[in-house]
Parts: structure tokens; sequence; C-alpha cells
């Protein structure tokens, strides 16, 4: 169970420590903690996420669907997180689902002969590592995710529900699932084709589950761009970070409520959506600071939301 971690500061508002070939500066002085993933604030208002499971290839057991959902939800309550960056430490970003915890589960179902009670133990399964990967949509601060390696199977539900991607050269990417006898159930059925734009390929990945590497991701849309290495990446994607971070929170968080809930719905009614979102936040003192801030083209700090 995740917990808010008091860090200790030692006299002094910094605390150094290498993350992923980083410097990372800690600017927070509450940072959640969790078992099977690190958080670090290597820059104001921007928390670093990382799978943390490196000799296990980054796994996702059901310890770790339950942490991105503890973790997701509680940067979306901090107000001093502003935009998130998720990488993973290790050899691979993840190998996908880990089979070991699947497979406990499965053994629960069996203890019972009758088809609706095993269905109703798969009902709350499913349920659990869905939370955790549409926690990441649900939450209002931008996701940054960083592939370096494999991102198999759930890794790819995974990163589908991150806003922006990323990913080094080596990076390789698979739909698994239908190789294991699984239809995929956590959200890449869905959301993949809406990155990607294209059907076709989606259901020829979908169907065969070959792997296709960086360059292919970057044709098809899936990733914005890709890095030689993991720590060019997380160097040059932090600053993209800090960007975003130095813009209204307000503006930054709301423009992301409306992409998501756009995403799926006719024009009119994600017009209708931010419509009534804007006749509130139009009067935010944000906006006045910005527009002296463009007049004036100086910058401006805004307050935490």
């Amino acid at each position: 169970m995740s917990f808010l971690a008091k860090t200790s500061i030692f006299g002094n508002i910094y605390k150094f420590a290498p993350v992923s070939g980083v410097l990372s500066r800690l600017y927070s002085s509450e940072v959640p903690q969790f078992e099977t993933l690190a958080i670090t604030v290597p820059k104001k208002h921007v928390f670093h996420v990382e799978l943390n499971r490196p000799k296990q290839l980054n796994s996702i057991t059901s310890l770790m669907w339950k942490e991105l959902k503890d973790c997701f939800e509680s940067l979306n309550e901090n107000s001093e997180c502003r935009v998130v960056l998720l990488s993973a430490r290790g050899k691979h970003f993840t190998a996908g689902i880990d089979f070991n915890s699947l497979l406990e589960e499965n053994s629960k179902a069996e203890e019972h002969e009758d088809v609706a009670r095993k269905a109703k133990i798969f009902e709350k399964l499913i349920t659990h590592c869905q939370d955790g990967i549409t926690s990441l949509e649900r939450c209002n601060k931008p996701i940054l995710a960083v592939v370096h390696s494999a991102c198999v199977g759930a890794g790819v539900d995974l990163i589908t529900a991150a806003d922006v991607r990323y990913c080094t050269q080596d990076a390789w990417f698979q739909v698994k699932e239908v190789d294991v006898g699984l239809a995929a159930d956590v959200g890449t059925l869905q959301r993949l084709p809406k990155v990607v734009g294209n059907t076709s390929t989606v259901r020829e990945l979908c169907f065969t589950a070959r792997r296709f590497d960086s360059q292919e991701a970057s044709e098809l849309g899936l990733v914005s761009r890709v890095y030689s290495d993991q720590e060019s990446a997380i160097k040059n994607v932090l600053e993209t970070a800090v960007i975003i971070a130095s813009k209204s929170p307000v503006a930054v968080q709301n423009t992301k409520k409306s992409l998501v809930y756009s995403q799926s719905r006719p024009n009119e009614v994600g017009l209708e959506h931010i419509k009534l979102i804007n006749q509130a936040m139009l009067q935010s003192e944000d906006l006045k600071k910005a527009a002296i801030a463009q007049a004036t083209k100086s910058t401006t700090e805004y307050e935490n939301l």
C-alpha cells in the first residue's frame, strides 16, 4: 500500500539522487512511495514515475496494477505536480503482464465449477487491471512516456493511455495477447487505433502479434520522436516537461480534460464540454497573468492548482 512520504531535506530545499543516468533534484517535500514504482521530482512541478522491477523486466503484477492506479490518482490530486515523465528502470521498459501473477488469479477461479462464479472473479481481475491503465488517462496532468527496449503486451496498453510517447532507437513493441490465447482487454484495442489512426495496420499488429521497431512506431505516429538512447531521451523529454510545467496549470489541465473527453465523441459534444469548462475558467487569474506576460514579453509564475 502506498503512503505519502514526508522527505527529509536536511536543512535545504534540495536533494540529489541519480535517476536513469540523470541527476535528479527533489523540488517537492511530498512524494508518494511505492514498491513497484519509483517517484522523484527532477524539476520544479515535474514528477518522474519509473517502473521499478528491473530484475523481473518490469513485468506487471497485481500489486503494480494497484500502485499505478494509486500513483496517478495521487499525482492528480497533488497541486505541486503539473506534468509527469513516465519511464522504466533496467534493461527493458516492460515485458508485459507477469504470468505468475496471472496464474495465481486464475487458480482462484479454478476453485469454482460454475461458470458464473468463475466469470465474476475474472471480471474483478480485468477491472483491477483496466483501472491501473485508465488512471493515466483520468489524471489531469500531462503524462510523457519514454520507452526503451521491449514494450510488450500490457506495456502497449500503458503507453497508449499516456498523452505523449517517445522512444529510443532500440525500442520495440508487440501487442502480444493473441500469442497467449487472449484478446487484449486493458486498453490497446480501444486506444491504439485512435493513437495511430490506421485501423488496418493496428488490426494486423493485434491479429499477428508481430514485433515492430522504433522506426515503424515513429512512422505510425505511435511515438513523437526517437532518441539514440534512454539517457538522451529522458534529458530531452524532461526539457519538454519543464516547458509544459511553466504554463498555466488551469490551461494545461483543462486542455487535457477536453482532449480526453472529445476523442471518442462528436465535435459538437466536445465543444459543449469545453464551453461549460471555460465559462468558469475564463475568470481565472491565470488568463490575466498570461495576457500580461504575452504583452510585456516576460515570464510569469502561476499558482498551484
